[in-house]
């Protein structure tokens, strides 16, 4: 586990630069494929994989301040974001009892979130439930978490009904058996993964200090380089 905190974030320049490389090569890619290589379909979107669990204080970071970005300037139209809220949560060898590393109340919210993914499949409806729930998180104010049905005009009954029905615990379930299928294994909580390919943490070294990462190094708060790449 993580014992620092992620780096600063990069300055809205950054981002905005980066977003500009993204769609000049993907109109390049574009203008290509249309005039040299008509009759070839267009290419899927990149998909982005969000595991996570919702009261680690760096993935609410992530969702808040890092996963909108996809939504400025439409850059979510080249990407199919998946959600999976589990993280290092544990099955106990019943099978059926889950260990969160935050606490209950951990297992509770991912199983909200999970219900949420689960009753407003597209990415447009869940998305800003999730954003909402994580964003009290930050401040602390998590139990507050259904002041976001109000907040964004949403009906709480479906998320209500898969709580008390046992579905949102085959939810967990799911996730955990996805999670757990994950390749390389993930090592910590967010794991940011683009077309199939985990972004690892970059080394957090002092000047005296060497530092040694299993597997190549990449920043994950950096993913839109990547997802145009």
């Amino acid at each position: 586990y993580r014992t620092q905190h992620p780096p600063v974030f990069a300055s809205m320049m950054t981002s905005k630069l980066l977003l500009l490389v993204c769609y000049v090569s993907l109109l390049c890619f574009v203008s290509s494929s249309s005039s040299d290589f008509s009759g070839i379909s267009q290419p899927s979107k990149v998909s982005l994989g969000l595991y996570y669990e919702s009261l680690c204080p760096y993935c609410s970071s992530f969702i808040v301040n890092h996963l909108t970005k996809l939504f400025e300037d439409g850059l979510i139209s080249i990407v199919d974001l998946h959600l999976s809220p589990w993280g290092n949560s544990k099955l106990r060898s019943d099978n059926v009892t889950v260990l969160c590393q935050h606490g209950a109340y951990e297992c509770f919210l991912d199983t909200v979130e999970a219900c949420a993914i689960d009753v407003w499949p597209e990415l447009r409806d869940h998305f800003p439930f999730i954003y909402c729930v994580e964003s009290l998180v930050i401040e602390h104010k998590y139990k507050k978490w259904e002041t976001c049905y109000e907040k964004l005009n949403l009906n709480s009954k479906p998320v209500a009904d898969c709580l008390s029905s046992g579905h949102g615990k085959e939810l967990q379930l799911q996730y955990a058996a996805e999670t757990s299928a994950l390749e390389p294994p993930h090592k910590y909580v967010p794991w940011v993964v683009v077309d199939g390919q985990p972004l690892y943490e970059l080394p957090k070294c002092g000047i005296f200090l060497s530092c040694v990462l299993d597997g190549p190094m990449a920043d994950y708060e950096n993913f839109i380089s990547y997802i145009c790449k």
